[in-house]
């Protein structure tokens, strides 16, 4: 619950994003967080790790666009070279937040 994103009055449950994009080709792991937005107060954001080096963020908000409702599509994509992970393997989403 702690982990919910608020974008402009809509709870938004970064495991429904980050379900949506893993089912893509090319993604290997992906997460989404929380980022302070000056017109919605929240937007979401997604840290992808690519399997494939063709998959681009064009192709990802597209993707995200024909099946996410428009308030849950991301604003932000970025791509990383691997996912900050605690020793057990969960991802570190307060890590994300830093970067």
């Amino acid at each position: 619950k702690k982990d919910m994103i608020i974008v402009s009055g809509f709870n938004v449950f970064p495991n429904e994003i980050e379900a949506e994009i893993a089912t893509m080709n090319g993604v290997l792991e992906c997460a989404c967080i929380g980022v302070p937005d000056e017109k919605t107060g929240e937007a979401a954001k997604v840290f992808i790790v690519k399997s494939d080096e063709s998959l681009t963020k064009e192709a990802v908000r597209a993707h995200c666009k024909a099946s996410l409702t428009g308030y849950k599509v991301p604003r932000q994509i970025t791509f990383i070279d691997e996912l900050p992970k605690s020793t057990v393997g969960k991802i570190l989403r307060r890590e994300l937040r830093d970067m």
